[in-house]
């Protein structure tokens, strides 16, 4: 499955880095839709079909998910969505600037399907999700 047959909600509160994903995105004809969520309270609820949700579907779902955010950060969002059983298997791909190991080994208790940091520089932003839609390529989701 390639990342354009997947419906992908961005767990994200910088702005900069929300415009970096979708410039990467249009740049390497990643054509899926994204979603964006500020903060994991925003996040679960998208996920949850609350009634102020984005109009996420049901199915086909992976998330990118940033750690250190307001409100409810990545590893508290992992958390929730993990004792959700409705949610619970949903793939998750952190992609943080936090390299501290207590980060990494706290997003794979909650079996994450990757962690990745972000680069600095576009170029190495836009190879980065070209690694990543070729990952998905050679997985499957229901």
């Amino acid at each position: 499955m390639a990342l354009q047959d997947l419906n992908i909600l961005l767990v994200e509160d910088d702005d900069v880095d929300v415009m970096n994903v979708k410039r990467a995105f249009r740049r390497n004809n990643i054509s899926t839709p994204l979603y964006v969520a500020k903060n994991g309270l925003e996040g679960l609820a998208m996920l949850r079909g609350d009634p102020n949700d984005e109009g996420l579907p049901r199915d086909r779902r992976m998330i990118l998910l940033d750690l250190n955010m307001p409100r409810m950060n990545g590893i508290e969002f992992l958390e929730a969505l993990r004792q959700d059983p409705h949610l619970s298997t949903t793939p998750v791909v952190v992609l943080t600037t936090s390299n501290a190991d207590r980060d990494r080994l706290a997003a794979y208790r909650y079996n994450v399907a990757g962690y990745i940091l972000k680069p600095v520089q576009f170029a190495s932003f836009a190879d980065t999700m070209v690694a990543l839609s070729n990952y998905w390529t050679l997985c499957e989701l229901p």
